[in-house]
């Protein structure tokens, strides 16, 4: 699981979580063979879950490094008046957006809402929302945190 949130997050995992799942799958593959019948069958039969979960765990792996190499590679479209400047966030500000994930995506949120502010006060949530690809009730989730000072 934590190789599983590493990954999510864009980080390989730390060397622990891979030495324990390496040693772990070796014993359990080790224990299957050597209690399985003593012919080549029974042996490749008492092998095959092993194997398989340690390859279901990787293509687990990959689609989630997939998806986020997808998402991190988008940057979120930012609109406004025709007469205003086009905001985009700062490039260090992407880079911890894959960095931190979530966390992080919330107060870019935050920052292009405060950055992007109307005459008559904050862009609607559903504004916000529009930004980044997500539903209204999010935007409004975001302007309600940082308002209340969550963000930053």
């Amino acid at each position: 699981m934590s190789i599983l949130l590493a990954s999510r997050y864009g980080s390989r995992g730390g060397a622990l979580a891979w030495i324990l799942l390496t040693v772990g799958s070796l014993a359990s593959l080790g224990a299957n063979v050597a209690v399985a019948e003593p012919s080549v069958i029974g042996r490749v039969i008492a092998a095959w879950p092993s194997a398989a979960l340690i390859g279901s765990y990787e293509l687990l792996i990959s689609q989630i490094r997939r998806v986020f190499s997808d998402t991190a590679s988008e940057e979120p479209a930012v609109a406004g008046d025709e007469n205003e400047e086009q905001a985009e966030p700062p490039v260090e500000g992407r880079a911890r957006l894959r960095d931190h994930g979530i966390v992080d995506l919330h107060r870019a949120a935050w920052r292009w809402a405060q950055s992007n502010r109307l005459p008559d006060g904050l862009p609607s949530g559903k504004a916000i929302a529009s930004q980044f690809e997500r539903s209204a009730r999010w935007g409004r989730l975001i302007k309600k945190a940082g308002l209340a000072g969550e963000l930053g």
